[in-house]
């Protein structure tokens, strides 16, 4: 999926949602932290299990999945 190879669903792993390799660590979770201003050392200091590239994809998906387009229609005008 366009590079993002540590990017996984799976119905039974958080109901699907967007997560690191399969683990119970939402792409979500990674991009709330870092928005509270923890640091990449911090995160991986927190969740062992991660490795830098981890947060880099969540990151990169996050920006990824945000690039969304509004294309007014008539009834939202």
């Amino acid at each position: 999926m366009l590079g993002f190879d540590r990017i996984t669903f799976a119905p039974d792993v958080l109901g699907g949602k967007a997560c690191i390799r399969g683990m119970r660590i939402s792409v979500s979770l990674i991009v709330n932290l870092v928005a509270n201003r923890m640091t990449v050392g911090e995160i991986l200091a927190e969740y062992p299990s991660l490795e830098e590239e981890d947060v880099s994809q969540a990151l990169r998906y996050a920006a990824w999945t945000s690039d969304d387009v509004f294309i007014p229609t008539a009834e939202s005008a």
